[in-house]
């Protein structure tokens, strides 16, 4: 076994690595860039090594510096977590030149998962199911053309050298598929170097669900069962589970076996993930093999009882499998869900900023939280939005949505945009409690995007329940500050009209032993809780049901958030709501005449010139943030009267580049 590894990764993976590393006694090595400087990897490490600039590739990226890092250090073996060098050829044989173990497959079997095409053609000799398409490099839109001919539309545009979504296009008509060739290879060659595209049929209805192998350097393959990730948002994963609510045992050991014989055609070592298409008639058909340990692992770990970081350690010091295939079983159910810092209110732009509060969650059971931030961490513009992974597991699928809920509920980030709420109000959709997903279900159930006051009509009664729960304790404290004037002295119960928004329900409070009872909306509920007013999470009993709230107060609005939903909340008394009812509402601001930036980020391109007349749908200009291309385009017909930023701009959320008359 090594005595020291060194983890060539940043953020919550490092983190990850490290506690199983330091669990078996292995020494950990940390390298990171100028904005990762106060890490919470760096500090978790034994040793540290400043590795450049924030830019990921002038650090993250060099291989020369995380070799000499590995050397500086004594480090034995290196591992690479995902992204980054994980799964680069070229970074597996210089560490093998250098006499160092890469703690993850060979060389060999990486350049044979890493190219698109290549591994599909690999994958049909092997006798695995495969998409219909052209496993070829597509030249030109006429070559595209031809193709489309064959298999027909819709299809789907992807990069040889791709991943995390990037790269990736789905084309409905001849306009789509030009747009999106060129759009797709200049993601392509931007994130990876390799403009290369192909082009296979786009399975309608598909769930994307995956297949963990695990093999050692003795011949040794299994596989532990799959994971469902079709919840998705531009290709990216966004929920994950094991197992799948839609296999049977039948089709789980077929896609199983399938994974297996890949591995063994490529003479895998380490885990790694192989990923299906899977149709509604349950027809599955390869995608790819990730040649690395893959962000939704934990799932698989609750699921299987293993820990996949410490086999890929023991299997990279040469140690064989220490369980065969029959030994794999399947217990209980666990869910993923991946907190990122976006704003789901704004089409998912990215938010970059300080965590003024990080509160992981408490009184859940069945929860794990992968995170490699803490309280006061900076969100940066240089890397992934992750904020954090919540597992959550149970004894049944239902009772790991149930925790989960509670737990989404309960983690509390402020000081940033993040999609915690959205989340939950997926989680809490009757669709993905009764399993009826797909890779497309984000973009059929919020076509309109995502309304966190959509929800609040559903739990009002839980709102304002809790609302009066606020007020009491608040109500009552303030009564005790001494050399008030009687007549400014609220009384804590009685008649209050609590608003939810705009929408008044009035309410009276009756004080409870550990509460209060609340008789709302033609009924009473008993209210309890021991929560104090500097707690930002409410931990509250609405006639015996554990619910938990966010609260964040501004002035007397006190904004709460439960379920996925979103309100601001004022409770007043019956005469202060009369009057309420009689302002006006503050009317927005007219922003139609301006194109903003919806993120921060940088102005790749702009497509317009002033003056030029423009039709609705035109493309106006590409704005790039968090590496991915974002087109921007008119939403009506108008004239260009002003640009006011330049390709090469780094931009502000809200920014203006373009004004029209």
């Amino acid at each position: 076994m090594f005595d020291k590894i060194l983890i060539a990764n940043r953020g919550e993976i490092a983190v990850r690595i490290m506690r199983t590393a330091k669990r078996l006694g292995i020494k950990t090595v940390a390298v990171y860039s100028d904005a990762d400087a106060t890490g919470l990897h760096v500090e978790m490490a034994d040793e540290a090594v400043a590795i450049g600039p924030a830019p990921a590739a002038q650090s993250y990226l060099v291989m020369d510096r995380i070799v000499e890092a590995a050397k500086k250090t004594g480090a034995q073996a290196v591992h690479p977590g995902f992204g980054f060098l994980s799964e680069n050829t070229r970074f597996a044989r210089r560490l093998a030149d250098e006499g160092i173990v890469f703690i993850g497959p060979t060389p060999e079997a990486i350049a044979a998962m890493g190219d698109k095409i290549e591994s599909k053609k690999l994958a049909q000799k092997a006798g695995v199911s495969t998409v219909p398409g052209y496993l070829g490099e597509i030249a030109d839109p006429e070559a595209a053309a031809k193709v489309v001919a064959d298999i027909g539309f819709p299809v789907m545009i992807k990069a040889s050298a791709g991943g995390g979504g990037k790269g990736m296009r789905v084309a409905w008509n001849e306009k789509e598929l030009i747009e999106g060739l060129r759009s797709a290879a200049s993601e392509a060659r931007s994130s990876f170097g390799d403009e290369r595209v192909f082009i296979e049929k786009f399975v309608e209805e598909p769930r994307h669900i995956e297949i963990q192998v695990l093999a050692d350097a003795h011949g040794n393959v299994i596989h532990l069962g799959e994971r469902e990730c079709s919840i998705q948002r531009r290709h990216q994963k966004v929920i994950e589970e094991a197992p799948s609510p839609f296999l049977d045992p039948e089709t789980r050991a077929a896609m199983g076996a399938q994974a297996v014989a890949l591995a063994k055609a490529v003479d895998y070592r380490s885990a790694g993930t192989v990923e299906f298409i899977v149709d509604k008639n349950r027809n599955f058909y390869f995608l790819e093999m990730n040649t690395r340990l893959q962000v939704e692992h934990p799932v698989t770990e609750l699921v299987t009882g293993l820990d996949l970081v410490e086999e890929m350690i023991r299997v990279a010091a040469g140690e064989r499998l220490r369980i065969g295939q029959d030994d794999v079983k399947l217990n209980g159910w666990a869910l993923e869900s991946r907190l990122y810092a976006e704003d789901p209110t704004r089409n998912f732009v990215p938010s970059i900023g300080r965590l003024a509060t990080y509160r992981e969650p408490e009184g859940v059971e069945g929860v794990r939280v992968d995170s490699g931030v803490v309280e006061g961490s900076e969100i940066s513009m240089f890397y992934d939005p992750m904020i954090a992974k919540l597992v959550t597991s149970g004894r049944d699928r239902n009772e790991a949505i149930d925790r989960m809920r509670a737990a989404l509920d309960a983690f509390c980030v402020r000081g940033i945009s993040h999609n915690i709420g959205f989340l939950n109000d997926i989680v809490a959709s009757d669709r993905f409690r009764e399993g009826r997903l797909s890779t497309r279900f984000i973009e059929d159930e919020y076509a309109e995007g995502f309304d966190p006051t959509a929800g609040v009509a559903r739990h009002a009664t839980d709102f304002a329940a809790a609302a009066a729960f606020l007020n009491y304790v608040r109500v009552g404290r303030e009564a005790t500050i001494s050399g008030r004037l009687q007549v400014a002295v609220a009384a804590p119960a009685g008649n209050w009209v609590v608003m939810l928004g705009r929408e008044p329900h009035p309410v009276t409070v009756t004080p409870a032993e550990g509460g209060i009872d609340v008789a709302v909306d033609g009924r009473t509920v008993a209210v309890r809780s021991a929560w104090e007013p500097r707690e930002p999470v409410l931990r509250i009993e609405v006639d015996g049901r554990p619910l938990f709230m966010q609260v964040e107060w501004d002035g007397a609005v006190c904004r709460m958030t439960h379920a996925g939903a979103t309100v601001g909340v004022r409770v007043l008394t019956p005469r202060q709501a009369e009057l309420a009812a009689l302002m006006p509402v503050k009317q927005a601001p007219d922003l139609s005449k301006f194109l903003l930036s919806p993120m921060p980020g940088l102005l790749l391109s702009v497509e317009v010139e002033e003056g030029w007349e423009v039709k609705a749908g035109q493309e106006l200009c590409v704005v790039e943030a968090m590496k991915m291309e974002n087109i921007l385009r008119a939403e009506r017909d108008g004239t260009v009267k002003a640009i006011s930023a330049n390709p090469g701009d780094s931009l502000a959320a809200d920014q203006v580049i373009i004004e029209f008359d």
